[in-house]
C-alpha cells in the first residue's frame, strides 16, 4: 500500500514537467478543490477530462473521478460524518443521537423542507442536517505515520 503511495508521489505527470508535478501531488490538490468548493463528481470528472486533453499525449493525469479515488484509496483517509448543532452546542451522538432538536438551545438538527403541502408527518418533512462535522479517527491516523520505517525513526 505504501509502496503505490510511494511510486506516485515519484511518478511525474508527464516525460518532461517539473519534478514538483507528481501524479500524486496534483491528484491530491485537485481533490482538495473538489470538497473545498463542492463540485460533484460529475463535474470533477468533466474538469479531468479537460485537463486529459490539454496534457501530452504520454500523461499519466486520471480521465476520470474514479480513477483519481483508486490514487488516493491507499491513503486510507477513514471519517466519520456526525450531525451537529448549528451553534456549536452539542454533537448528535451516543445519547443525543436521535433527537430532532438540541436540547440547549433548541435549534433543528435538521434544515426544514419548505413544501409544507407535500407532507404533513413531522419526520419526513427534515432535509439534510445544518452542520456536519468530519471526524477522523486517530487509529488509523497513527497506522499511516508509522507505516514507513523511517519515518518511524524521526517520530519517535
Amino acid at each position: 500500500m505504501y509502496n503505490i503511495l510511494e511510486s506516485d508521489s515519484k511518478k511525474p505527470l508527464y516525460p518532461v514537467c517539473k519534478k514538483s508535478l507528481t501524479l500524486l501531488s496534483v491528484v491530491l490538490s485537485l481533490v482538495n478543490v473538489k470538497a473545498k468548493y463542492k463540485w460533484s463528481d460529475k463535474s470533477f470528472t468533466s474538469l479531468l477530462q479537460v485537463l486529459q486533453d490539454m496534457l501530452p499525449k504520454e500523461n499519466t493525469f486520471p480521465k476520470c473521478y474514479c480513477q483519481a479515488k483508486k490514487i488516493l484509496c491507499p491513503m486510507g483517509m477513514e471519517y466519520q460524518k456526525i450531525h451537529a448543532c448549528p451553534n456549536d452546542c452539542i454533537l448528535y451522538r451516543h445519547e443525543f443521537e436521535e433527537m430532532q432538536t438540541c436540547p440547549k438551545c433548541g435549534v433543528s438538527q435538521y434544515k426544514v423542507k419548505d413544501d409544507d403541502e407535500c407532507s404533513i408527518d413531522e419526520s419526513t418533512k427534515k432535509g439534510p442536517p445544518t452542520k456536519v462535522l468530519w471526524y477522523l479517527p486517530i487509529i488509523p491516523r497513527f497506522k499511516r505515520l508509522f507505516a514507513n520505517a523511517n519515518d518511524t525513526k524521526d517520530l519517535t
